[in-house]
């Protein structure tokens, strides 16, 4: 199943964080995501081609993480968007970031 089908789970905590080559077996499937040199957070800058644009994405996006129950952290700089994920409960990554990161590519493709 591709991970933009799939659906976050609630993370509590009390899991590990991801293993480094699991990391590198899901980044495959998320194109122009970024894994952190500590392994705890996933990054990737979008850009539109202008504000308006960044600002309807990031209320798509608002809409998508409140869905998913699975929150990312953000920043606009006019017609770029810096977007991190992370799970916060396990202090790294978890496959929940790497499904709100594929939904986020294909919500960025049928934007753009």
């Amino acid at each position: 199943m591709e991970l933009s089908e799939k659906g976050c789970m609630p993370c509590e905590g009390g899991v590990p964080a991801l293993a480094p080559d699991r990391i590198g077996e899901l980044l495959r499937e998320v194109p122009g995501w970024r894994v952190s040199e500590d392994h705890s957070t996933l990054s990737k800058e979008f850009r539109f081609s202008h504000f308006v644009g960044t600002m309807v994405f990031v209320n798509q996006m608002a809409a998508l993480a409140e869905d998913e129950g699975h929150h990312p952290d953000f920043c606009v700089h006019y017609n770029r968007l810096n977007i991190q994920l992370t799970t916060h409960a396990i202090h790294g990554l978890s496959e929940n970031d790497f499904i709100m990161a594929a939904k986020l590519n294909q919500l960025a493709s049928a934007t753009t």
